[in-house]
């Protein structure tokens, strides 16, 4: 019998001032058994970076063919395709053939070594954008984790501060690759 994912609720309070992007979101997010609360977490994060009434979870680590996130037009369109983690560089361009743009969002020990071997591979992707966090982020994130989450993310100058109300956590996402607004 397999293992069903957990279910987390998270309720969102975006601030983001480099963009004047102000919003609530209130979701629902089912963590693969094989997801970690790391991986989970980075994907909130990734939400509250691009935050935008559009932008939808895809259906995880359990379908090939879909992002973490993604953006979609009225006509069905992908405007842009997230993914977190350390992706294959071929899913990557195809990523960018099916979409205007793509964003990866890296993060832990190993992402370092990742972007090293996938860096020149990618240098002729015009619409992709490669975010790291840094290693002391994920696991900080983690520690903010309940099965039923309100969190507030605050934007401004490139820092990211995101609290519980009890603990935060702020860090520098540092762009490695592609314009430099992320």
């Amino acid at each position: 019998m397999a293992i069903k994912a957990t279910i987390y609720k998270a309720e969102l309070q975006i601030a983001d001032m480099d963009r004047s992007y102000y919003g609530d979101h209130a979701m629902t997010l089912a963590r693969h058994p094989s997801e970690t609360d790391e991986r989970m977490m980075v994907r909130l994060v990734a939400f509250a970076l691009y935050a935008d009434p559009a932008l939808s979870f895809g259906k995880g680590l359990c379908v090939e063919d879909e992002p973490d996130l993604w953006q979609r037009d009225l006509t069905g369109s992908i405007e842009r395709w997230i993914d977190v983690g350390q992706p294959d560089e071929k899913w990557i361009r195809k990523a960018c053939g099916r979409a205007d743009k793509v964003v990866v969002i890296s993060f832990g020990r190993a992402a370092a070594i990742w972007w090293g071997g996938v860096r020149e591979k990618l240098a002729r992707q015009s619409n992709l954008t490669v975010i790291n966090l840094p290693p002391e982020v994920a696991p900080a994130l983690a520690r903010l984790t309940d099965r039923g989450m309100r969190l507030q993310f605050t934007l401004q100058d490139g820092h990211v501060w995101v609290t519980n109300g009890q603990e935060t956590v702020e860090f520098e996402p540092e762009r490695l690759f592609g314009p430099a607004r992320y």
